[in-house]
């Protein structure tokens, strides 16, 4: 599938999780900026890195890091993955108004897609979920230190992955203080961009995140195919 899906939502509304099972149903790909990013602040070999050290005491505050860095790094990605071939899932990103549309200097992320895929092409999708409900679900979730799959605590047996068998962390973004940091940073920055989308001509397909997973992306799937 040759589109371009942008699935919006607060922290713990189920955004990878819903984008993957899209990308493996459609097969396309889900394109994750936030484990993207948290690769490149974490990576070893970006340790004598001023800047990207920066990002990342962003990036472990729940913080988000500099939309013109983010921006930068982002878009290389994507035309790179579009040139292969790739539609792409989004979950969550562009996360500011700025990396969304850009500035008269910086072109934004909503841009550079509707050039490369169409704008027709292009779809936002917004989750819903309770504030609480967001909480609870970043609070209890572990993630695999090999191959990243998030599993809730009180869902995993023992504390390996279920999927490869590696051993389970707890993410610094996943700390109950950090998440209400998240929360805020959503509403004042990522949220926004619902309302620019919307001047830009953008019908967003809402969808309740609140059921389990699966019932989700039932719904999700139905409104993507409406």
């Amino acid at each position: 599938m040759r589109k371009a899906i942008i699935i919006y939502g607060p922290p713990g509304a189920g955004k990878g999780t819903q984008a993957n099972l899209l990308a493996d149903v459609s097969g396309m790909l889900h394109f994750d900026t936030g484990k993207y990013i948290e690769q490149v602040v974490h990576d070893p070999a970006n340790q004598k890195n001023k800047i990207i050290q920066r990002e990342k005491i962003n990036f472990d505050s729940g913080k988000l890091c500099t939309p013109a860095w983010v921006l930068k790094i982002t878009v290389d990605k994507i035309k790179e993955l579009s040139k292969a071939g790739f539609g792409l899932v989004f979950s969550g990103s562009p996360r500011t108004v700025f990396e969304a549309f850009g500035d008269d200097v910086n072109e934004g992320v909503i841009s550079v897609l509707e050039k490369l895929y169409g704008k027709k092409k292009v779809v936002p999708v917004l989750l819903r979920v309770a504030p609480k409900t967001s909480i609870l679900r970043n609070s209890s979730r572990l993630v695999c230190s090999i191959c990243g799959t998030a599993v809730l605590a009180h869902n995993c047996l023992g504390a390996s992955c279920p999927l490869c068998g590696a051993k389970l962390r707890r993410r610094t973004l996943d700390k109950p203080e950090v998440i209400k940091v998240r929360l805020a940073e959503y509403q004042n920055r990522t949220a926004p961009i619902l309302a620019g989308l919307k001047k830009r001509d953008y019908k967003i397909k809402e969808v309740n995140g609140e059921p389990a997973p699966y019932k989700v992306f039932q719904a999700l799937f139905k409104k993507l195919n409406d």
